[in-house]
C-alpha cells in the first residue's frame, strides 16, 4: 500500500504508463511537420521564414493552451481531460489533409497543436498519484514521452515515402484516437478527485488556481524551461532542415541524425528526475547550462577559412565541423536538456503543491513559446544572415542570459536565508529544499520578488 491514502504501486504504475504512452503519442502528432513540413514548403514553394512558421505554429496553440488545460485538469481530472484533448486533435490532424492554400495550413496546425497541451494534462494527473519525494522521479518518467519526437524523425520519413505525406497524416490522426479511447477506458480518477467527489467538496476557482502566476520564482523557472523544452521542440523540427541544406543530406538520413538528438533529449528525462529527486533540481539546472554552452559554442562556429600571410605565400586554414562531430555535439545537447527539463518540474510540486495545473501550465506555456518563437528566429536569422549556424548563436546567447539570472537568484535567496553563508556553500544545497512555504503564494511571492 502507498502512503497516499488508498493508492497502491499498481494504480501509479497504470496511471504513469498510460499517461507517458498517451504523451508519446501526442508528442509525435505535434511535431509531425518537422517531417511533412519539408515536402509541403516543396510544394508551396516557401522560403525559411515561411517554413518556420509553419513548423512553429502547432507549438503556439500547444503552449498557450497549457495553462487552461492544466487549471482544467486540476478542476475535472486527468482522466476526462486527455481523452477529450486527443480526440479534438485527431480530428485537426485528418481534416489538414484536405488542406491546399498557405494560409489555411496556418490554420489547420493551429488545432493540430493541441497535441502540445498533453503534457500539462500528464504532468497534473500523474503527480497527484505519488509523494512529493518521488514526483521527480514520476514527472521525468512521464516527461520522456518526448521520445514522440524521435518517433516522428525516425518513422515519418519512411511513412512519407510509402504513403505519402497526407496518408502518414491520416495514421498520425487514427492511432491518436485509439490512444484516447484506451486512455478512457484503462485509467482511474486520480486521488485528489475521488476525494472530491467522495465529499462533495468544490475544485478551487479558476482565480484562486492562477493565484501565485504572480509570483516571478514562476516566471524564472519559465525562462529555464524556455530554453530546455521549447529549443529542445525548435531543433527537433530544425535539425531536418539543417541537415539538408548545410550538408546536404537525403531527408530519411536526416531525419535519422534529428532522431539521435531528440532520442536522448527524452528518454534521459527519467534521469534527469532522479538526479533532481537525489542531488536537487539546481545543480541539475548548473550541469544543464554549462554543458550547454559549450556545446552551442562549438555548433554555432560557421564554416571558415582564414589565410594567413606567409613567407613563401598565402597559407590558408579551413575551420568546419564534420557531420559526424556535430551530430555527436547535438547528442550531448539533447542529453542535459533532457536532464533540464525534469529539473524544472522538479521544483513545481514542491514549491506549489495545491497549483500543480496553473503554475506547470504556464511554465510549459513560456517553454512552449520557445518552440514557436524560435523556429522562426531560425527562419529570419537564415534569411538574413545566410549563416547556416546562425540560429546556435541565438542559442547560446539565451543560454548564457539564463545562467547569469539563476545564479544571482539562487545567491540572493542563500543570502536572505543564510545571511552569514560563506560565498563557496552556494553550490551545496543538496539536496534543494524550497525557501519559501510552498502552501501560500503570497508568501513566496514576498520571498522571492527581489530575484
Amino acid at each position: 500500500m502507498n502512503t497516499l491514502d488508498g493508492v497502491t504501486r499498481t494504480d501509479q504504475f497504470r496511471a504513469l504508463g498510460l499517461s507517458t504512452f498517451a504523451f508519446t503519442i501526442c508528442f509525435a502528432v505535434w511535431t509531425i511537420f518537422s517531417i511533412i513540413g519539408v515536402k509541403i514548403k516543396v510544394e508551396l514553394g516557401l522560403n525559411d521564414t515561411q517554413f518556420g512558421l509553419l513548423v512553429a505554429t502547432p507549438v503556439l496553440t500547444g503552449s498557450v493552451s497549457r495553462i487552461f488545460l492544466g487549471v482544467w485538469t486540476e478542476q475535472f481530472g486527468g482522466r476526462i481531460m486527455f481523452p477529450l484533448q486527443m480526440l479534438v486533435t485527431a480530428v485537426c490532424v485528418w481534416l489538414l489533409t484536405s488542406v491546399q492554400t498557405y494560409e489555411i495550413f496556418l490554420v489547420a496546425a493551429l488545432g493540430l497543436g493541441l497535441a502540445g497541451g498533453s503534457f500539462i494534462v500528464g504532468v497534473a494527473y500523474v503527480s497527484r498519484w505519488y509523494e512529493k519525494e518521488q514526483q521527480g522521479t514520476a514527472l521525468g518518467i512521464f516527461g520522456a514521452g518526448n521520445v514522440g519526437a524521435a518517433v516522428t524523425n525516425f518513422a515519418a520519413p519512411f511513412l512519407v515515402l510509402a504513403v505519402g505525406w497526407e496518408g502518414t497524416a491520416r495514421i498520425y490522426a487514427i492511432v491518436l484516437a485509439i490512444t484516447a479511447v484506451l486512455f478512457y477506458l484503462l485509467s482511474k480518477d486520480d486521488p485528489a478527485l475521488a476525494a472530491r467527489k467522495r465529499t462533495g467538496d468544490r475544485p478551487a476557482s479558476t482565480a484562486q488556481q492562477l493565484e501565485p502566476l504572480k509570483d516571478i520564482q514562476v516566471w524564472r523557472f519559465a525562462t529555464y524551461y524556455f530554453f530546455v523544452f521549447g529549443a529542445f521542440v525548435a531543433l527537433a523540427s530544425f535539425l531536418p532542415r539543417y541537415y539538408v541544406g548545410a550538408y546536404g543530406l537525403e531527408l530519411t538520413t536526416a531525419g535519422v541524425f534529428a532522431g539521435l538528438y531528440s532520442l536522448p533529449g527524452s528518454v534521459f528525462r527519467a534521469l534527469g528526475g532522479w538526479m533532481s529527486d537525489k542531488w536537487g533540481a539546481r545543480s541539475v539546472m548548473y550541469l544543464t547550462f554549462i554543458v550547454s554552452l559549450v556545446c552551442l559554442f562549438v555548433m554555432s562556429y560557421p564554416d571558415t577559412a582564414y589565410t594567413v600571410s606567409g613567407i613563401d605565400g598565402p597559407i590558408t586554414f579551413n575551420f568546419g565541423l564534420s557531420v559526424g562531430f556535430f551530430v555527436t555535439m547535438t547528442v550531448i545537447l539533447g542529453f542535459v536538456m533532457s536532464l533540464g527539463k525534469a529539473a524544472v518540474y522538479k521544483h513545481i510540486p514542491v514549491y506549489y503543491p495545491h497549483h500543480v495545473g496553473s503554475v506547470g501550465g504556464l511554465v510549459g506555456m513560456i517553454g512552449g513559446l520557445g518552440g514557436f518563437f524560435l523556429p522562426i528566429a531560425f527562419g529570419v536569422l537564415l534569411d538574413f544572415t545566410g549563416v547556416w549556424t546562425a540560429p546556435y548563436m541565438l542559442l547560446f546567447v539565451l543560454v548564457a542570459v539564463s545562467t547569469v539570472w539563476m545564479h544571482i537568484a539562487i545567491r540572493r535567496m542563500e543570502r536572505a536565508r543564510h545571511p552569514g553563508l560563506e560565498q563557496e556553500k552556494y553550490l551545496s544545497d543538496v539536496p534543494e529544499q524550497p525557501l519559501e512555504n510552498p502552501v501560500s503564494p503570497s508568501a513566496t511571492s514576498a520571498a522571492t520578488q527581489s530575484n
